[in-house]
């Protein structure tokens, strides 16, 4: 006599991982001269102007007037500064602030990020957009691409969390930046998880 089986005791089958496809140096340079495009095209928009007397003044916490091209940049691994013995600690290691990692080679903003956390808290451990960074430079040197990934800190946040994350929120959407997930669906994710 058979045995009747049933619908919830079927062993999964073997899964074997296929190796992620790396992309061709021709697809990496296509991929970020649309995300350098958009970007321009955000630089060259000028931010709304007062309208009326009753309109309120832009907040120094407004989206359009932060620049992340404009602020002083420093390594990508900058969350490692004080392990290295870096003397030159920047002013943004015990402070609220937002973030920016910067392939200054077109340029391109890669990342935007908040934190109230020093750099090395905030990076310690896993943190998904350091993995972006380590495979976007690895590709770039594979297909031996010019690549200066770099960072850069705005420290005038809010120091109210909630407005912080707002600040980070209009960033993301204003600069489609493709490493913050928010974005994967406009750019994909050719650096990360799948």
């Amino acid at each position: 006599m058979s045995k009747q089986l049933s619908l919830f005791d079927v062993q999964p089958a073997l899964r074997v991982e296929q190796p992620k496809k790396l992309m061709s140096k021709d697809a990496v340079l296509k991929w970020k001269l649309k995300i350098f495009n958009y970007q321009q095209r955000t630089l060259k928009t000028e931010p709304a102007k007062q309208t009326s007397l009753f309109d309120a003044p832009k907040s120094h916490c407004d989206s359009d007037l932060i620049n992340p091209f404009e602020l002083q940049l420093h390594s990508s691994q900058f969350y490692r500064m004080r392990e290295q013995g870096d003397h030159e600690v920047p002013a943004y290691a015990d402070r609220n602030c937002l973030y920016f990692i910067i392939d200054n080679s077109l340029p391109l903003l890669l990342y935007v990020g908040e934190t109230k956390q020093t750099a090395k808290q905030r990076w310690n451990g896993v943190h998904d957009c350091r993995d972006y960074i380590m495979n976007y430079l690895e590709l770039h040197r594979k297909h031996n691409l010019e690549v200066r990934v770099c960072s850069a800190f705005w420290y005038d946040t809010p120091s109210d969390r909630k407005s912080r994350l707002k600040l980070e929120s209009e960033l993301i959407k204003k600069w489609q930046s493709p490493f913050n997930k928010e974005n994967w669906r406009r750019w994909g994710q050719p650096f990360g998880k799948i």
